[in-house]
C-alpha cells in the first residue's frame, strides 16, 4: 500500500485515537469499509457535528453544545461549592453518582513539569473570579503523584480567598481484598478513616 493508501490513511487515523492500536485500527478501518455506508457517513457527520458545535463552557470549562452548560444553567445547584475536575470524563463519572448537587470546574489535565504541564496549561484563570463567590471548593483529582501536586497547587491557590478546601477520599475499593491491595493505598485508607 502506497502513504496515499485511502485504507492505510483511514488506519492511520483510527490508530491516533487514544488506547487504539494498529491491529484494532485496522479491525475498525475495515469494518467502516464493510459496513453498510450510512454508518460511515454518520460517523463522519457525528465527527464534524461535534467539532463545530461543542466549545468549552465560559464558566465550568465542560465541553458543552449550550454557554452556559446545563450545569452552570441549572438553579437547582449549590452555588456555594465547586468540585475541581481534570477531565469532563470525570465530572461524568462524579454526576452519574448522583450525589453531588454543586457546581463543577474541569481542568482540562494535571500538574505534570515532566511533561510541560505547568498552571499555563490548565483552565485555572476562570476559576479565580468563582472562588470570591463560594464557600468550598472540591478537589477531585487522581491519587497520582501528578493528582497531588495539581491538589496542593489548588490548595495554596484558594488561600487568598478564604475557601475551605477540601480532597476527596481514597482509599481501599469496594469489593476488594486487603491483601492485595498496594501500601500507599491502604496507609490512605487508614488515613481517611470515619465513624461508623
Amino acid at each position: 500500500m502506497s502513504e496515499a493508501d485511502p485504507i492505510k490513511r483511514l488506519v492511520l487515523a483510527f490508530s491516533r485515537l487514544p488506547g487504539i492500536g494498529e491491529k484494532t485500527a485496522t479491525r475498525l478501518a475495515f469494518f467502516t469499509l464493510n459496513a453498510d455506508e450510512s454508518v460511515s457517513h454518520d460517523l463522519a457527520e457525528a465527527l464534524i457535528e461535534a467539532r463545530q458545535k461543542v466549545r468549552l463552557c465560559s464558566s465550568c470549562c465542560t465541553l458543552t453544545e449550550q454557554d452556559p452548560c446545563r450545569l452552570c444553567s441549572d438553579a437547582r445547584r449549590d452555588e456555594s461549592v465547586i468540585c475541581v475536575v481534570e477531565s469532563v470524563q470525570s465530572l461524568f463519572a462524579i454526576e452519574a453518582t448522583g450525589e453531588f448537587r454543586g457546581r463543577y470546574h474541569v481542568l482540562h489535565g494535571l500538574l505534570s513539569p515532566l511533561d510541560g504541564v505547568g498552571p499555563e496549561q490548565l483552565h485555572l484563570k476562570q476559576l479565580l473570579p468563582r472562588l470570591k463567590t463560594v464557600h468550598e471548593v472540591i478537589v477531585a483529582t487522581s491519587p497520582s503523584v501528578e493528582g497531588e501536586a495539581t491538589a496542593l497547587y489548588l490548595q495554596r491557590l484558594c488561600a487568598p480567598f478564604d475557601v475551605r478546601v477540601t480532597r476527596i477520599a481514597s482509599g481501599v475499593p469496594m469489593g476488594s481484598d486487603l491483601e492485595y491491595t498496594d501500601q500507599v493505598t491502604l496507609a490512605r485508607a487508614l488515613e481517611g478513616r470515619r465513624e461508623l
